[in-house]
C-alpha cells in the first residue's frame, strides 16, 4: 500500500493501532537526517537533499473521526548559506 501527500508518494505505511499512529516512510526510514515538526504536530523527517521522506501523525484515526482530513503542513526548506553570513558573524 502507498499513499500520496502532495507531491510525495509513500511507499511504506505503518499503522499502530494501539497507539493510534500512522508511520509514513518514503524508501528506508534510516535515510532520515533532518528532523521537523509541522505546525499541526507532525513529525517531518526529511533527507540530505532536504526532501521529505517520513511522516508520523499522532492520533490518526482520531483525527479522521473528526471528519475532515489530516493536514499535514510542510513548509519549504530554505538554507541560508554560510558564505553569505559569514562576514557578518565573524565581525560580532
Amino acid at each position: 500500500m502507498s499513499v500520496k501527500l502532495g507531491d510525495v508518494t509513500f511507499d511504506e505505511v505503518d499503522y499502530d493501532a494501539e497507539a493510534d499512529v500512522l508511520y509514513l516512510h518514503q524508501g528506508d526510514p534510516s535515510a532520515a537526517t533532518d528532523f521537523d515538526e509541522s505546525p499541526e504536530g507532525h513529525a517531518l523527517r526529511f533527507d540530505g537533499d532536504g526532501a521529505l521522506v517520513g511522516v508520523t501523525i499522532v492520533g490518526a484515526k482520531r483525527l479522521l473521526a473528526k471528519g475532515g482530513p489530516i493536514v499535514v503542513t510542510v513548509l519549504d526548506r530554505l538554507e541560508l548559506p554560510l558564505s553569505e553570513v559569514s562576514s557578518i558573524i565573524d565581525a560580532a
